[in-house]
């Protein structure tokens, strides 16, 4: 079996080149996802593309980071659940949220369990949520753009937990102290 490469600026695509420069840039390195990824200009592309749209959506960092966590644990993805730890720290979010999302134990507040439940029911039933776990997460003062939203951040999630599944990504050493 052939590994994936992870690429470099100097060793990428020419096409992925000034997306892993910027990412360089901004994070002080290029996580190993963004060197899988790099192989495909395409899917690179739209993975930072749907990053910076679901980080544009109406949630709040802890929010964010429940959509996340909850279809990286759903997904067993042992690369972005480490990942996303770091993240939550870097934005402030309260570590008891990520270590809940992270041990599958209750979140700290109903609105935020109901922005759990209501994520995994669409991960775990292809986006066949039912009505009564949508009248739940609107009775916690979600609509039907949050809905929407936790669908956007599930496209995003597709391609990393998947692209880490079959590549077999190794966490990156920053990452590593949030290991999963």
């Amino acid at each position: 079996m052939t590994s994936f490469t992870i690429h470099t600026v100097e060793s990428a695509p020419q096409e992925s080149k000034a997306i892993l420069e910027g990412a360089k840039k901004q994070m002080g390195m290029i996580a190993n996802l963004y060197g899988v990824l790099a192989e495909s200009p395409s899917t690179l592309k739209a993975y930072q593309q749907l990053h910076q749209l679901f980080s544009d959506t109406s949630f709040d960092a802890e929010e964010l980071t429940v959509v996340w966590q909850t279809i990286n644990v759903e997904n067993e993805c042992t690369y972005c659940v480490p990942a996303h730890t770091a993240i939550a720290h870097s934005m402030k979010v309260d570590p008891a949220i990520t270590e809940a999302l992270r041990n599958k134990t209750a979140m700290p507040t109903a609105k935020l369990q109901a922005l759990h439940d209501a994520t995994l029911s669409i991960v775990r039933n292809r986006g066949n949520i039912s009505t009564a776990e949508l009248e739940a997460f609107y009775a916690a003062g979600y609509g039907q753009q949050q809905v929407l939203e936790i669908i956007l951040g599930l496209s995003q999630k597709v391609i990393s937990n998947y692209t880490n599944h079959v590549a077999k990504t190794p966490v990156d050493d920053v990452f590593k102290k949030f290991a999963w």
